[in-house]
């Protein structure tokens, strides 16, 4: 039943969100057509999202090894998983049971925490709250722990991981969308912090990245699917030029066959595609599972808020995702260059294109509520640099775990709580 429990509902996005729909319409004793509706209605959206995920992941993955391969740094790559005790498919194979197990008691505590205190947020982002024990146990494990010593410290580490980051969000979340229906759950929160407070310092509200002027034959730029994918051909085209000055084969690098040109083309496009199916899976789901979770906030857990996934705020400002995508990728390049010229870390760090995106375009939202599009460009900027030094950072705490999987997904939160949290476990594990 535990099992059940674990991988086939909380490990599950899709069933996990539709069954909180089902909950909550059914405490609000909506009709069984309502309550049926809505509850397929959550499912479909949060697949519509994650098949969205899924595609734009897919679709930049060859551009982040293409660019390991263009920066490749003076350094030993010591972290490649044959080098390391574990590596992430290792590591989720031989602790499953303890993720499982700390996976579930933190939700529980979670759930009891926003009861009875002022904490009201319930994390709900079901992939998300698989990953933040597997980073704290991660830690744990790699500092020396064991047994419930290990259980323990993640336990409590990812309990007030999720309590305190939903409450340190929201405020920001509650000035884009003027409401407290939601909150994230998603480790955005440290980066978009940085962007949101750095543009509220350096920028100007009276002129937002929904306020772009496009010349007349422009104005199909301000369309969020062609504007995301002309962003994308142009790194790739970009890319594909310095691996041929470079020397490299931009076809066997990218995986792209005989036609290396038409590859990128493709890869564009389908990213073009993600975003919007994205958008359209954000939507939905937003939709139903806001009223949904009403009734659970009503009778159960008064004045309950769901912390949700990072992409439902990109539809309050499309361009700000873009923006925040584009200066970070810019930085973050910038700043790897630097660390790998100057020897600041003695491995390998690789471009976090897939950090950039979600979570520092989700920072560039908030830095444009907070500073316009002057708050986003600078916000975003220092969030990319921000981000390689967290990753640098944190790698040593990882070393021996899942470090391979920290050099892709990375450089957020989960980087944040690797440093943080393997202090704390190197002085218990010793």
């Amino acid at each position: 039943m535990l099992d059940f429990i674990i991988n086939d509902i909380l490990r599950e996005p899709a069933i996990f969100l539709g069954l909180i729909a089902f909950v909550g319409l059914l405490i609000q004793k909506k009709e069984f057509t309502d309550i049926i509706s809505g509850t397929v209605k959550t499912i479909v959206g949060v697949v519509i999202l994650d098949a969205g995920v899924g595609i734009l992941v897919g679709s930049i993955l060859p551009l982040a090894g293409a660019f390991g391969v263009v920066y490749e740094m003076p350094a030993e790559y010591s972290f490649a998983p044959e080098a390391m005790t574990y590596g992430m498919d290792t590591f989720l194979s031989t602790y499953g049971t303890q993720i499982g197990i700390v996976m579930l008691s933190a939700f529980l505590l979670n759930l009891v925490i926003a009861r009875f205190t002022k904490w009201k947020n319930v994390f709900l982002t079901g992939h998300m709250l698989f990953w933040f024990p597997v980073v704290f146990l991660a830690v744990g494990i790699n500092a020396g722990m064991s047994g419930n010593a290990v259980l323990i410290f993640a336990g409590i580490g990812t309990t007030l991981y999720m309590v305190v980051s939903m409450a340190l969000i929201q405020p920001l979340v509650k000035k884009v969308t003027g409401s407290d229906s939601f909150t994230l759950g998603h480790p955005t929160v440290g980066l978009s912090l940085i962007a949101a407070y750095v543009g509220k310092l350096a920028g100007d509200t009276s002129k937002s990245t929904e306020d772009l002027k496009f010349p007349k034959q422009f104005e199909f730029l301000r369309e969020i699917t062609i504007t995301s994918t002309l962003v994308i051909l142009i790194a790739y085209v970009t890319i594909v030029i310095i691996l041929t000055i470079q020397g490299h084969s931009a076809a066997e690098v990218l995986g792209a066959g005989n036609n290396v040109f038409m590859n990128v083309f493709m890869q564009s496009i389908t990213f073009g595609a993600g975003l919007t199916i994205m958008l359209q899976g954000v939507r939905m789901m937003l939709a139903e599972i806001v009223p949904a979770f009403k009734g659970i906030s009503d009778k159960v857990i008064p004045n309950a808020i769901p912390g949700l996934d990072c992409p439902l705020i990109f539809p309050y400002a499309p361009n700000a995702v873009i923006i925040g995508f584009i200066v970070s990728m810019v930085t973050s390049t910038l700043t790897l260059i630097i660390i790998g010229t100057t020897g600041a870390f003695s491995f390998v760090i690789l471009p976090l294109i897939i950090t950039c995106f979600f979570e520092i375009g989700t920072g560039a939202v908030f830095a444009n509520a907070t500073g316009g599009l002057r708050g986003a460009i600078i916000g975003s900027a220092v969030a990319g640099i921000a981000m390689m030094i967290f990753m640098g950072l944190s790698l040593p705490f990882f070393s021996d775990t899942i470090a391979d999987w920290m050099l892709i997904f990375g450089g957020n939160d989960f980087s944040i709580l690797g440093v943080l949290g393997g202090f704390i476990a190197r002085i218990f594990g010793g």
